[in-house]
C-alpha cells in the first residue's frame, strides 16, 4: 500500500473502531451480553470487508487506472451483496441480538464510508499530470 492509501485507511478504521466501541458498549448496557456479541460482530465484519476492498483497490491502482476502478466498483457491488447476506443470514439467529447487530453494522458502514471521503478528500493528488505530453503540441 502506497502511504496516501494508509492515511486513508487509518482515516476510516479509527473512527469506525471507535463508533464500534461505544455501539457495543450501549449494546452492553441496554441489551445485555448478546446485543455486545451483535454488535462485535457487526464492527468486525464492516472493518474486515472494507479494508480488504480497500486493499484491493490500491492494489489494482499500480495496474492501471482501469483496473483500480473496475476494483473500485465490484469491490462495492460485493461489499453490499455480502454485507446484505450476512444481514439476512443472521436475521433470525438466537446467538446475538441481530437487530443490535444489524444496526451496529449499518453504523459503522456509514462511518466507514464517511472516513473514507473524509480521507480522500484531504489527500493532495493531482489529477493531471503536470509534464504530460499533449498530443499535437510542439514544445
Amino acid at each position: 500500500m502506497q502511504a496516501n492509501d494508509v492515511r486513508v485507511l487509518k482515516g476510516a478504521a479509527v473512527p469506525t473502531l471507535v463508533v464500534g466501541l461505544v455501539a457495543v458498549i450501549v449494546a452492553a448496557v441496554l441489551t445485555g451480553a448478546g446485543g455486545a456479541l451483535g454488535a462485535g460482530i457487526g464492527v468486525v465484519l464492516v472493518a474486515a470487508f472494507f479494508t480488504v476492498s480497500l486493499v484491493a483497490v490500491s492494489w489494482a491502482g499500480r495496474i492501471s487506472p482501469v483496473a483500480m476502478m473496475t476494483a473500485a466498483v465490484v469491490g462495492y457491488v460485493v461489499k453490499v451483496l455480502a454485507i446484505m447476506a450476512a444481514l439476512t443470514a443472521f436475521g433470525g439467529t438466537t446467538a446475538f441480538d441481530s437487530r443490535v447487530f444489524a444496526l451496529a453494522t449499518i453504523l459503522c458502514t456509514l462511518t466507514w464510508t464517511v472516513g473514507e471521503m473524509r480521507g480522500f478528500m484531504k489527500l493532495k493528488l493531482l489529477y493531471v499530470e503536470p509534464d504530460a505530453e499533449v498530443p499535437g503540441r510542439g514544445r
